[in-house]
C-alpha cells in the first residue's frame, strides 16, 4: 500500500537535510527503533512492537538508494522480519524537503509499504491512521530535536543577546511502540457505532432473559 504525508518543521532545509541523513538520531525520535550499525549508506536496527499481550521484535536492515543533497530528496529501503516468524516488513521510502519559510521546512513522505503477519489484518484504513497517529508523534519529536540543537547566533559587538524562548528538549520515547494503545482510539473511532449497537444488543438481550426468569 501506499501512504503519503505531508508536514513542516520549524528548521531550514540544510538542517532538516543533516537530521534525516542522521539516521542514528532521526531513529530516536520514532517509538521503539534503535540502530545497531551504520556502515556508509546502509545500516541495521529493530523494532520493538507491542500488541495487547503480544510482543513483536522485528530485526532488518535498510539503505539509501539514493541521496540528492542539491534537490534535497532521499531515497530508503528496509526490510525487517520479526524473530518469531510472526510475519515481516518492507518500505520503500522517498522524502523530499523544500524551503516554505524563512526557517521553515516542508516534508512529504511517500511510503510504500508492505507487512504480512498480525499487523495486516487490520486493513488499509486503520494502518493510515495508525500511521498519521505515529507520525504526528514522530514530527514533534523531530520539531523538539531541531529546536534544540539550533546554537544563538554571536553578537558582533559583543553584547549579550536577549533570551528567547526555547521548546522543551524531546521526550525520550518508550522501548517498544505500543500498537495497542494506538489502535485503541483508531478502532472506537472506525468501529464506534457497531460496537455500541452490539454493546446494546447484549444488554437488552441479558435485561430479557432476566425477565423471564
Amino acid at each position: 500500500m501506499e501512504l503519503t504525508h505531508e508536514f513542516e518543521v520549524p528548521a531550514s532545509v540544510a538542517e532538516t537535510w543533516a537530521a534525516f541523513t542522521d539516521v542514528e538520531s532521526v531513529a530516536g525520535c520514532f517509538p521503539g527503533a534503535t540502530v545497531t550499525s551504520v556502515e556508509g549508506d546502509s545500516f541495521q536496527g529493530s523494532c520493538k512492537v507491542k500488541l495487547g499481550p503480544i510482543a513483536l521484535v522485528y530485526n532488518g536492515s535498510g539503505t539509501f538508494l539514493d541521496k540528492d543533497e542539491s534537490a534535497h530528496s532521499l531515497r530508503i529501503e528496509a526490510n525487517g522480519k520479526d524473530k518469531r516468524g510472526n510475519g515481516t516488513a518492507g518500505a520503500d521510502v522517498a522524502a523530499t524537503m523544500t524551503e516554505v519559510a524563512e526557517g521553515r521546512t516542508g516534508v512529504t513522505v511517500v511510503t510504500h509499504l508492505s507487512i504480512t503477519g498480525k499487523p495486516a489484518q487490520f486493513g488499509r484504513g486503520v494502518i493510515e491512521d495508525v500511521s498519521n497517529k505515529l507520525l504526528g508523534q514522530f514530527v514533534d519529536c523531530l520539531a523538539a530535536k531541531l529546536a534544540t540543537d539550533e546554537a544563538p547566533p554571536p553578537d558582533p559587538e559583543g553584547e549579550p543577546l536577549p533570551e528567547e524562548p526555547t521548546r522543551p528538549a524531546p521526550a525520550p520515547q518508550s522501548d517498544a511502540l505500543d500498537l495497542g494503545a494506538t489502535l485503541v482510539p483508531v478502532l472506537l473511532r472506525t468501529y464506534g457505532k457497531q460496537l455500541a449497537g452490539a454493546l446494546v444488543a447484549v444488554l437488552l438481550l441479558r435485561w430479557l432473559l432476566r425477565r423471564r426468569h
